[in-house]
């Protein structure tokens, strides 16, 4: 599970946004986002019979209260695992077919569950395309769309990840692959079973990890290594 990433600006970021057509806000911009936190997410919206692509600041918890429009802590839903989005029952089985995304990132945590060991994952000269889903609220006071997102999470990449998180790993798209992107992006897209490679453990490139101490400080407490998957 991806418990928490950062954003920055950086060469990496803005050459994602480039690929991709947009621009993100500063007030995304974070050394350090927790689960519940304010991100970015990148979506494809209807502009009549057009659609257009577009960046709007979401919560990192995909299901919602309805009366506060705050994460409904009741259900742990900041990362959505990728063996449920065919099950009609679950909160992620219309956003994967409706409403997936793109979160930027630049760099996120992974602990490897007894509370003392946690990695920093980078992508190696590249930033982050979370494969992410969302979801819109209308906040009954002002009339304003809230958006609430999630990060796909797939089976770890064993063994490479045996010592990182040993449970799952987060889904990276690769931007390179314009029809992926093409293809992930359109909310008419319906098709999700051409979607079953990428659900499969993989990085689109090198990773680089590194242990760090506190998760929220993000700091190195040893030496850098490379996983290829």
């Amino acid at each position: 599970m991806c418990g928490r990433f950062n954003l920055i600006d950086s060469p990496e970021v803005r050459s994602l946004c480039d690929s991709l057509g947009v621009q993100i806000p500063n007030s995304c911009i974070s050394q350090d986002i927790p689960p519940g936190g304010q991100i970015a997410i990148i979506y494809e919206s209807r502009l009549g019979l057009a659609k257009e692509r577009r960046v709007s600041q979401a919560i990192w918890w995909l299901f919602l209260d309805r009366k506060t429009l705050k994460p409904d802590y009741r259900y742990v839903s900041f990362n959505s695992r990728s063996d449920k989005l065919h099950k009609p029952q679950g909160i992620s089985y219309i956003p994967y077919r409706e409403s997936r995304c793109i979160i930027p990132a630049s760099a996120f945590v992974e602990g490897l569950g007894d509370k003392k060991t946690y990695h920093m994952i980078e992508l190696e000269g590249a930033a982050i395309a979370f494969g992410g889903l969302y979801q819109e609220y209308l906040d009954q006071q002002t009339g304003e769309s809230v958006y609430a997102a999630s990060i796909i999470t797939l089976p770890p990449l064993s063994p490479q990840w045996d010592n990182i998180h040993p449970k799952s790993m987060p889904l990276m798209l690769d931007l390179m692959d314009g029809d992926l992107i093409a293809k992930w992006l359109d909310p008419d897209f319906t098709d999700v079973e051409q979607f079953a490679l990428w659900l499969e453990p993989r990085a689109p490139s090198a990773m680089r990890v590194t242990r760090i101490g506190k998760p929220s400080l993000w700091n190195p407490i040893e030496d850098s290594f490379m996983i290829v998957s």
